[in-house]
């Protein structure tokens, strides 16, 4: 495999076995990030496809902190050899790798660097709007973040799982301290939205709120940061071999208090994807170890281990497609953010459209009304399916690229 095509956490961790059920699991959530961020119609979509539009937690409400789950997972993998590094190894090492992923959230953001205008013209974008948060920009502060105190507490999983219990109660504090009294936890009354418009500027900020606000902003980051650190802790009982029975059993205990407690502190402070509750950080964190207590012993048992009940030939069907997702997250994600973007810049008088609908269409929409958009009674329908052929366009990519062995990494 050539060195600069070698995952970073094979780089840098002590030599050891790959967790198959990690590599499925951060596929499955790219998989599904992919699926319900390019449907055929944003207007047509199953419910479980949507975000919740303020509280509560629909599926697609899922995948973002499951992805930071399972970069938490990942850091475990490559903290002994950081914890090891000298002090300054171990500032450049987290300083390149979150920079390099905050610029590549940048470029997300920024691309494709032109738009069309109202007078038909291709103009410069404009940079005074470009907006500076995003979903890659909250994983590299979180990561870096999370590699600190993991660092500071010296790897400890104990006082590591007391940071991230004293983040998320300190958060709850700040935001009923901070928030509008009686109202903290709605879009203008969150304390995290006037600091976002303060230090970033509202120009600066997601707009699809019908107001400057932010659901990667730097307050909401904070409970971003446990969730990893929760990730890394589930990671550790990974690394030590956590797919045994007894630790299966303990896996699915945590995993039950977890999804417990949140259950009862959302009486209090409600699930929000948007503001990135606290609450929210547990259940999603739950969930997501229950999904892997599921493919851990089907996908990660020891050598020579019986291969398990009728779940687990359904565990490794869902393996042999999501894996080379997990190995190749970040292009694919970054990928999946760029095609369209660029695709748009090339359009054509639409002749057929609706009236009312925009005057030009584009390869996307065109082949979506051309092939997907007739199928059935129900148009959702037809954009689900124009949202799992992209999924199977990329899953194609990504299939390709492990096969070549080309794994790229930051």
């Amino acid at each position: 495999m050539p060195r600069w095509a070698s995952p970073a956490f094979e780089r840098m961790a002590p030599a050891r076995p790959r967790s198959l059920a990690l590599d499925v699991f951060r596929g499955a959530t790219v998989a599904l990030m992919i699926l319900v961020n390019n449907p055929g119609s944003w207007a047509h979509l199953y419910p479980p496809l949507a975000h919740a539009p303020w509280h509560g937690c629909t599926a697609t409400d899922l995948v973002f902190p499951f992805f930071l789950f399972a970069v938490g997972n990942a850091l475990a993998l490559v903290m002994p050899r950081l914890l090891a590094a000298t002090p300054a190894g171990f500032g450049a090492t987290v300083a390149r790798r979150a920079l390099l992923i905050f610029g590549l959230g940048l470029l997300l953001n920024a691309f494709p660097f032109v738009r069309w205008d109202a007078a038909g013209e291709l103009v410069p974008r404009d940079w005074s709007r470009l907006r500076v948060l995003g979903v890659l920009q909250r994983i590299a502060i979180a990561w870096a973040l999370a590699a600190v105190l993991v660092r500071c507490l010296r790897g400890r999983p104990r006082p590591v799982l007391g940071g991230a219990a004293a983040l998320l109660l300190a958060y709850w504090g700040l935001c009923v301290a901070l928030g509008t009294p009686g109202d903290p936890y709605s879009l203008e009354g969150f304390f995290g939205t006037p600091l976002d418009r303060a230090l970033l500027g509202p120009a600066h900020l997601y707009q699809g709120e019908g107001v400057p606000f932010d659901p990667e902003g730097l307050a909401s980051t904070l409970p971003a940061v446990a969730q990893v650190l929760l990730g890394w802790w589930a990671g550790e009982h990974l690394r030590d071999g956590g797919s045994g029975p007894r630790q299966l059993v303990r896996w699915f205990i945590a995993a039950t208090l977890l999804l417990a407690l949140a259950q009862v502190w959302q009486l209090a402070m409600p699930l929000n994807k948007k503001i990135w509750t606290s609450p929210y950080v547990l259940h999603t964190t739950a969930l997501a170890m229950l999904a892997m207590g599921v493919l851990l012993p089907a996908l990660d048992r020891p050598a020579g281990a019986p291969a398990g009940r009728w779940w687990a030939g359904g565990a490794r069907a869902l393996a042999r497609f999501c894996e080379v997702f997990g190995k190749n997250p970040l292009f694919i994600f970054v990928l999946s953010g760029l095609v369209p973007r660029a695709l748009a810049l090339l359009r054509w008088p639409d002749a057929a459209g609706a009236p009312g609908a925009p005057a030009f269409t584009s390869p996307l929409p065109w082949l979506y009304q051309a092939w997907f958009a007739g199928i059935g009674t129900d148009p959702r329908l037809g954009s689900l399916l124009f949202a799992l052929a992209n999924l199977g366009g990329y899953w194609a990519l990504a299939r390709w690229l492990d096969r070549r062995g080309i794994y790229f990494r930051v």
